[in-house]
């Protein structure tokens, strides 16, 4: 039975963005009320973001890092979700500095850097929502998909190891249906969508702070 609480019958359009690293690209996914207007894969900030303009995507929830860590104190919005037992996916370690990140030889971090390039172009359009609350036009913002779980389902509840069915449930329980979805990353990028509803809505939580940025996810109850 669908769950009243992720019904939000929003006439508004809005989008998510899975990040992915220069092999995999980005998955992004484009809702309006419950319907998926778009649903593609694009290695292409730029196509990202004028995709997301074109459609009327008033909101953009994007998988990755809106800022990097500082040198010595990181980022307290992971730090304050760390202390719920929310940790960041898809990286066992917190968001490092910038500076570190290019250094690494590994390309360990390259993701990352994909996702500051979306970040970037949609900047234009879809300014970086950088307070707790939602206070009209077009933004974009971070999230992702395992916090989202956790603020749904409860951080007991939600399983790396369940995720492709408990992410698909929680896509069909707010009226979307995930048919169309044929891969992970795209579900993960509908969530992020989800997410940019209950942001517009008034009904998200955000933490961390101006500096290093915050991390939304829907508000409980």
């Amino acid at each position: 039975m669908t769950s009243p609480r992720f019904v939000l019958d929003s006439p508004l359009t809005v989008a998510g963005i899975d990040i992915g690293g220069a092999r995999k690209g980005c998955h992004l996914v484009v809702v309006r009320g419950n319907d998926i207007l778009c649903n593609i894969r694009s290695g292409d900030p730029e196509h990202l973001a004028r995709t997301c303009e074109e459609l009327g995507a008033v909101a953009v929830g994007i998988d990755s890092p809106c800022r990097w860590a500082q040198p010595q104190s990181g980022r307290l919005a992971e730090r304050a979700l760390a202390k719920e037992r929310i940790f960041s996916f898809p990286t066992p370690t917190p968001t490092p500095t910038r500076e570190r990140a290019a250094a690494n030889a590994s390309g360990f971090y390259g993701w990352m850097f994909c996702g500051e390039r979306v970040f970037q172009a949609l900047g234009a359009t879809h300014p970086l929502l950088n307070d707790v609350r939602y206070a009209g036009g077009m933004v974009c913002f971070e999230t992702f998909p395992h916090a989202v779980t956790c603020a749904m389902l409860g951080t007991a509840e939600a399983s790396a190891k369940r995720k492709r069915v408990q992410r698909r449930q929680l896509l069909q329980d707010a009226g979307i249906d995930p048919t169309p979805l044929k891969s992970i990353d795209a579900v993960d990028a509908a969530l992020c969508a989800l997410t940019a509803q209950y942001v517009l809505a008034g009904r998200s939580k955000a933490y961390g702070d101006g500096e290093c940025g915050y991390i939304f996810v829907p508000a409980s109850g």
